[in-house]
């Protein structure tokens, strides 16, 4: 029964030692964000490429965390008695007791609090991105059909004007 006691305790403590790394990834993630909309509003092409770069690097690590994850759970789910997909933070919180039940629910709580704060970033990031698409398929359309026939355009005060000129773009700064 000890072993057992004993054996949990250690897999406790991996799984926190994994969830404090979900925590970091998701806060880097967060980070990420901010700083991918602010070099898309900048167009910094060349801190964009490098922040890519970085993501990718980071990519392995994720994956090896959540192997680790995943090994842990099985093993857990084994000595409770259930199957992996039963064996979540809350099942294992309602079997422990004391200090490690408390930084199982702290744990649990942050990941849900980062991971509500990395939905909303993300849509924040995707609204942003489909605006920068919108806005240039917009301009090029305008670059385009500026030569064209039947092509109307508004002046300051909003009449209309049919375009007749030929002209295409000054690209003198």
């Amino acid at each position: 029964m000890k072993t057992t006691a004993i054996e949990i305790e250690d897999k406790v403590d991996e799984l926190l030692d994994v969830l404090d790394k979900d925590i970091q990834r998701l806060q880097e993630s967060l980070s990420r964000l901010n700083e991918l909309r602010s070099l898309v509003v900048k167009r910094d092409d060349t801190n964009l490429g490098k922040l890519l770069e970085g993501i990718q690097t980071g990519s392995d690590s994720y994956k090896c965390n959540e192997l680790k994850r995943q090994s842990i759970r099985e093993e857990l789910a084994a000595v409770f008695g259930c199957n992996l997909e039963q064996m979540t933070l809350s099942v294992l919180e309602d079997e422990l007791t004391g200090e490690k039940k408390a930084q199982v629910a702290e744990r649990k709580a942050m990941l849900r609090l980062l991971t509500d704060r990395l939905k909303k970033e993300h849509i924040s990031t995707a609204m942003l991105l489909s605006d920068c698409a919108r806005f240039n398929n917009v301009l090029l359309k305008s670059i385009f059909e500026i030569g064209r026939s039947g092509t109307i355009t508004y002046d300051s005060k909003g009449f209309t004007r049919s375009q007749t000129d030929g002209g295409f773009v000054n690209l003198r700064f």
